[in-house]
């Protein structure tokens, strides 16, 4: 790693890994104090506390990084893998906020949706819950693989999607329809002419630009049986393909104008306030505790940066886990034109 890398990981991870412990400990006494008393009182303080952990890192994506991005999930959940939820700092956090947590076995992670949802039933403030239905991360071996399951199966074969793992979507529609009213289907393309935006890239300063297409899909107008909920699912897959078959084309989703969210002034002046807390409370215990100017103090501080350099390499390799596959090469697959044709004209129905 390059000594100019090295020299923004210290003190961004310094910054991040302290206010983060800050905001666990918060969240850990609203758990214990707050939440027997009030459940919706708790959320609300776990709300605040978690938005001011993620404005460092909509900080770190927009003014340092310079992403170009549309907007921030604001009170956002997700469905993500149960080893996330060890991660340090990050995973806690999602804890606290009562992110779903899947072990990749439906056995188990049926119930674990089902209990999870009906939870949020009495969210007392608006929310997003994020699902990723292919229920893996994008790699060109994996690619391959649902190629060889598309034809194997005689489903649309995919060229930059993989096939969606429905189970998981069709029970959480089944247990939002009655308070969510909406589903929300989320693309995401690199332009052609930007790097993709790698947690290292971020760190550098180096800029990148991500392009969002959002389509609505009222709640009520899915469908009502597992099975066709399940085809409606798949037949958004067919539909995003070809989206991003677009997006190779033309290097956007449509002819209509890419909205730029700009800079949020709110992440900039969390990221001041939670410096000048930090650098207050430090001179602070350095008038009162003379230990960082002895050997001991140095060693002890020494230690700590070495604690966080391995925590952010951790969050590092865990970003970037899988990315690391061997690509594999994908040989061209003849796409069923009409099953393909027939889910694409199923979803502009819905337009």
């Amino acid at each position: 790693m390059h000594v100019p890398v090295v020299a923004v990981i210290l003190p961004v991870g310094i910054l991040f890994f302290t206010t983060g412990l800050i905001v666990n400990l918060i969240q850990m006494i609203c758990y214990c104090l707050v939440r027997p008393i009030s459940k919706n009182l708790y959320r609300r303080i776990i709300r605040v506390a978690l938005e001011l952990l993620w404005l460092e890192l909509v900080w770190l994506f927009d003014w340092w990084a310079g992403i170009k991005r549309s907007g921030c999930l604001g009170s956002a959940l997700a469905v993500m893998k149960k080893s996330s939820k060890f991660l340090p700092v990050i995973g806690w956090s999602m804890w606290f906020a009562e992110y779903l947590f899947l072990e990749r076995s439906w056995a188990k992670d049926e119930s674990t949706i089902k209990l999870g949802i009906q939870r949020l039933r009495d969210y007392p403030l608006p929310f997003w819950l994020a699902l990723f239905v292919e229920g893996t991360r994008f790699t060109q071996a994996k690619l391959l693989a649902a190629q060889e399951y598309a034809t194997s199966t005689g489903l649309p074969v995919p060229r930059n999607v993989l096939i969606p793992r429905t189970k998981g979507f069709v029970s959480a529609v089944n247990n939002m329809r009655s308070f969510v009213p909406a589903v929300y289907d989320i693309t995401i393309a690199i332009p052609k002419n930007s790097p993709p935006p790698t947690m290292l890239r971020i760190f550098k300063g180096q800029p990148s630009a991500v392009q969002v297409h959002i389509k609505r899909h009222l709640m009520n107008e899915l469908p009502e049986k597992d099975e066709d909920v399940a085809q409606w699912c798949r037949d958004v897959f067919v539909a995003k393909d070809a989206l991003l078959d677009k997006h190779k084309c033309d290097d956007k989703f449509s002819d209509q104008e890419c909205h730029d969210a700009g800079k949020p002034i709110k992440s900039l002046l969390v990221v001041i306030s939670w410096v000048s807390l930090l650098f207050v409370g430090f001179v602070k215990f350095i008038l009162y505790f003379p230990l960082p100017t002895s050997w001991k103090g140095f060693a002890f501080s020494i230690v700590c940066f070495g604690v966080v350099t391995i925590l952010m390499q951790i969050l590092i390799r865990f970003t970037q886990s899988e990315h690391s596959t061997p690509a594999a090469k994908v040989v061209p697959i003849k796409t069923n034109k009409a099953q393909q044709s027939q889910a694409e004209a199923r979803n502009n129905k819905q337009d």
